[in-house]
Parts: structure tokens; C-alpha cells; sequence
């Protein structure tokens, strides 16, 4: 069992930088792949960002170059760094766990609101 806590959204300027921390508990933190997603009003759950147990990364093309993904094992716990944030990046920000042989997770979400 894996419990996932997001923190860090907020109001923010067009131009502007948030940080996302998701702290985990319950279970063994770095044998899962970790992951961000976001959800706005009237669309789907949309994939942003990933992180392997290995340290590896990928990006949604329309974040590339903007956002940046990181894990620290020792504090169990997985950051979404967003710069140069646009209007359009406004959701509610998900933090998800998986891995091959168990159940993935899911956080409760946290609300980023980008004015323009």
C-alpha cells in the first residue's frame, strides 16, 4: 500500500514557477516508477512527466524544456519544478505510482491555477 500526498499548488502569474512536491508513504518508495499528470475542467487525465526507479525522465511535448521532474529517495518523495507557466497549464496536478508486479497509486491531486 502506497499513500501519496501532493503539495505546492497554487495561484500564479503567466510567466511565473511553481514547485510540486508529492511525499509517499506506506511502502518501499524507490521501486516505483513515479509519475505527474493533470486533469482541467471538461478534459481528460493527461500524462506530464515521468520518473523511472532509475532516474530516467520524459516529458508531455507541450511541457518539455519547461517543467522538470525529480525524486529523492532518501525523503520519499518526487518534485514537479514548473517554469514559464502558461494559462493553459492550469489543472489539478495528480501524482502517481506503478509498478510492473503491484498496484499503482494514485495522490489526491492539488489545484494549479496560471492567470494570464
Amino acid at each position: 500500500q502506497v499513500q501519496l500526498v501532493e503539495s505546492g499548488g497554487g495561484l500564479v502569474q503567466a510567466g511565473g514557477s511553481l514547485r510540486l512536491s508529492c511525499a509517499a508513504s506506506g511502502s518501499i518508495f524507490s521501486i516505483y516508477d513515479m509519475g505527474w499528470y493533470r486533469q482541467a475542467p471538461g478534459k481528460q487525465r493527461e500524462f506530464v512527466a515521468g520518473i523511472t526507479s532509475g532516474g530516467s525522465t520524459n516529458y508531455a511535448d507541450s511541457v518539455k524544456g519547461r517543467f522538470t521532474i525529480s525524486r529523492d529517495n532518501g525523503k520519499n518523495t518526487v518534485y514537479l519544478q514548473m517554469n514559464s507557466l502558461k494559462p493553459e497549464d492550469t489543472a489539478v496536478y495528480y501524482c502517481h505510482a506503478a509498478h510492473i508486479l503491484l498496484s499503482d497509486y494514485w495522490g489526491q491531486g492539488t489545484q494549479v491555477t496560471v492567470s494570464s
